[in-house]
């Protein structure tokens, strides 16, 4: 397996079949109450802080992803990108790593061509429903890797994907972060919790993980403090990542996140200088 290959394989290491509709943006709201989420968004503004949907918080929050992800903070390089890792997932391709074997793919290509009919990756529908739970190409290979690099040139595609990505991933990570009273560094901490480990409740998914800090520290919603939780999310993160060998490298905590957070930087201000996978990078504004 090749470096880049080897960061590849960390990307979505807990995404199981069809796990993208497990935390669509009506069903995070629901998860969070909507009471709380209106009472926590209060509260943030109140504090003065920013929240990462903010656009300039938002690009921060996808070129640290992209970081970890491509070696790269030009995230929208990444529109083109696929190929199959050799993790059982099929391809994997796309600006967070969209899956043929896990179901986000197959969604994805689905909204495109309800935007854009007769798209070229259209005709690929039925063959990608077959593969859906496998590591299969049947019906797709070179024929369908040329098409999707050929889709990721036409802007209605690029869309779709940061569609695809807000509502699985981007919104409902947020919508309860503020749930929990954090800022955008929590914010953020949560957002790339689940690109990596997929919404789910077992203690290697985000809701696991969740779980877990919240045994060791009360969230700020609950009267908590803000750092001291932001921790035990991390310590929680890091001891479900030294689980499996595909995320035993964890600098996307170590020389990353907890950085930011050991500066007491909860606001995810710029300058930001960091490591990941022992490359560095700098956001200066």
């Amino acid at each position: 397996m090749t470096q880049s290959q080897h960061r590849r394989s960390q990307r979505l290491g807990r995404r199981t079949l069809l796990a993208a509709t497990a935390l669509s943006a009506a069903g995070a709201l629901t998860f969070v109450g909507v009471q709380a989420m209106a009472s926590t968004t209060t509260r943030v503004a109140a504090a003065g802080g920013v929240n990462l949907t903010d656009a300039h918080k938002k690009e921060i929050a996808m070129e640290l992803v992209s970081s970890a992800e491509n070696s790269s903070l030009d995230w929208k390089a990444q529109y083109q990108y696929i190929e199959d890792i050799g993790d059982g997932r099929g391809y994997t391709a796309g600006i967070i790593g969209f899956c043929s074997g896990t179901g986000d793919m197959l969604e994805l290509v689905q909204a495109y061509t309800a935007a854009e009919p007769g798209n070229v990756l259209a005709k690929y529908l039925p063959a990608l429903k077959k593969v859906n739970g496998t590591a299969s190409h049947s019906g797709l290979g070179t024929a369908f890797v040329n098409a999707w690099k050929t889709a990721a040139k036409d802007t209605v595609f690029q869309t779709a994907q940061n569609n695809e990505r807000d509502r699985v991933y981007f919104d409902p990570a947020v919508q309860q972060a503020e749930a929990d009273g954090l800022r955008a560094l929590g914010q953020f901490i949560y957002y790339d919790a689940i690109v990596m480990h997929g919404p789910g409740d077992d203690p290697t998914s985000f809701g696991g993980i969740r779980k877990a800090a919240m045994q060791k520290a009360r969230t700020p919603a609950q009267g908590g403090d803000e750092a001291t939780y932001l921790n035990a999310f991390l310590d929680a993160r890091k001891a479900a990542m030294l689980t499996e060998a595909a995320h035993d490298d964890t600098s996307r905590v170590d020389t990353e996140q907890r950085v930011f957070l050991k500066a007491g930087n909860l606001d995810l201000n710029p300058p930001l200088t960091w490591k990941t996978y022992g490359d560095s990078y700098t956001i200066k504004n």
